[in-house]
């Protein structure tokens, strides 16, 4: 669904039809120890970012909202696993490093020379 700020993000969800006026981040809704979030939080948020960048399969997310500069500024921060080999990823644009060398030939233009 298309957030606020315009970009595609899978956990974002807004409901106004017939009367209803609903908008929740499902991703930040499931943290228990997060603050509370709002719509203007979209606009910086680097989820919608990171799954364009990354879309393994095997990555989990978790974000929630803080607060910076002596509570001042709140902003989304994202932590992401890879379920697979369990692992923390430490750049979620990136991934973990172990799921992608495995299809390195595939990119990297081996695969296509085997053939000939």
């Amino acid at each position: 669904m298309r957030t606020p700020a315009g970009s595609e993000c899978p956990y974002y969800y807004a409901d106004f039809h017939r009367g209803h006026s609903t908008q929740e981040c499902r991703l930040i809704g499931r943290n228990p120890l997060s603050e509370r979030w709002e719509p203007a939080l979209c606009r910086h948020c680097p989820v919608p970012g990171i799954l364009r960048a990354n879309a393994c399969p095997n990555m989990a997310l978790e974000a929630q909202v803080v607060r910076q500069w002596l509570g001042l500024r709140r902003r989304v921060q994202v932590y992401a696993v890879c379920v697979k080999h369990q692992v923390e990823v430490r750049d979620p644009h990136v991934g973990c490093g172990h799921c992608h060398p495995q299809a390195a030939p595939i990119f990297s233009g081996e695969a296509s020379l085997e053939g000939r």
